[in-house]
């Protein structure tokens, strides 16, 4: 075991349960490391995390201790591993835009009092504080954020609210000697880095793109949530950011969740299409089918960012994580390349980079 990291966590949902999952079940598989950018990266490996704090507001999870309610409704990603007593008890945080109109229909706001979140930050002695909430939710990330501001936390935005990639609260964090990461978690293997890695390609290999779009769709609370339309709008900025500075000119894109299909539960489904054309005007047309499980698509990914930000506070490197952040999420201060962020990653992770 390496160096412990603090972590809580604003948002006990599929992520939530994939990423406290995947600490455990690598914690017994070292020898595998799929999924990750290194087994140990920097003396720190997944099982050092520790969850110290959870907040929520659904009454199926608020007062359970953190090990059940990963698994319980609405979540419905899949088991990959049992999860023992962990010793933490989700708490009612404020619900602020938390749970929009569809989402309602799911979830019911628990009656407990809320908690003070930064008191309670600084009780457990949270290092990291990650926000998992639903998408949409502007004013309840921003009052996590303040909670973290005031506790002395690293935040890490895993959500399409634009904080890390936004100057006031860049400002914010740098002013308290705090690091923060984001915006908008990239998956692994998702719609996002498949569709920006593929324009990149065909930028690179001469290929003028003329038109593309990306469709998505699941049956898990967040696709139920975005059917909520007005909630939508900084996801698709986020999304279509990523792709939109692949390519050096304005072309016709869509791209974007699209509906909600119950019976897919954890299951992502998304659709790329490209169209463009080569040598001699030659027309040429890509279409992609990706199946994936949402949750454990970003957990990951998550669990170098957690890592990550610990190097961050231990070298005292406050405000924007621009290396992080363009690894691991969709609407960075500072877009890149996969490749080149991955590279920029690994810097900063050796002691090359300086953020």
């Amino acid at each position: 075991m390496g160096k412990q990291v603090k972590v809580a966590i604003a948002g006990v949902g599929n992520c939530a349960s994939a990423l406290i999952q995947g600490t455990i079940y690598y914690s017994h598989n070292k020898e595998d490391a799929i999924g990750l950018t290194a087994y140990n990266l920097a003396g720190m490996e997944p099982g050092d995390l520790e969850f110290v704090a959870a907040f929520d507001v659904a009454d199926t999870k608020v007062g359970k201790d953190l090990s059940e309610a990963i698994f319980a409704k609405p979540n419905n990603t899949v088991k990959i591993c049992d999860v023992e007593k962990i010793g933490v008890k989700v708490e009612k945080g404020q619900v602020h835009d938390g749970v929009g109109r569809h989402l309602s229909d799911v979830v019911k706001v628990s009656d407990s009092s809320a908690v003070n979140v930064a008191k309670r930050l600084k009780e457990t002695s949270a290092e990291v504080l990650i926000s998992y909430l639903p998408v949409g939710s502007t004013n309840a990330t921003r009052f996590y954020v303040e909670q973290s501001l005031e506790a002395g936390t690293c935040f890490i935005n895993a959500i399409p609210v634009f904080i890390a990639s936004n100057t006031k609260w860049q400002q914010a964090f740098a002013a308290k000697n705090l690091p923060v990461a984001g915006d908008d978690v990239m998956s692994q293997l998702g719609a996002t880095v498949l569709h920006k890695t593929l324009v990149k390609l065909l930028v690179d290999r001469g290929v003028k793109v003329d038109e593309t779009y990306q469709l998505n769709i699941g049956g898990d609370t967040d696709f139920y949530n975005m059917l909520d339309e007005e909630r939508l709008e900084d996801k698709r900025e986020s999304k279509s950011s990523a792709v939109k500075a692949m390519i050096p000119y304005e072309i016709p894109m869509r791209i974007g969740p699209s509906d909600f299909v119950s019976f897919l539960d954890n299951e992502k489904v998304c659709y790329v299409y490209l169209k463009g054309r080569y040598f001699g005007n030659t027309p040429v047309e890509i279409n992609v089918k990706l199946n994936v499980i949402d949750a454990y698509n970003s957990a990951g990914v998550m669990i170098d960012a957690i890592r990550g930000a610990k190097l961050a506070l231990d070298r005292s490197v406050a405000g924007p994580l621009t290396s992080i952040s363009a690894y691991c999420f969709k609407h960075p201060p500072e877009q890149m390349s996969y490749m080149d962020a991955k590279k920029a990653f690994m810097e900063f992770v050796e002691g090359k980079r300086e953020r």
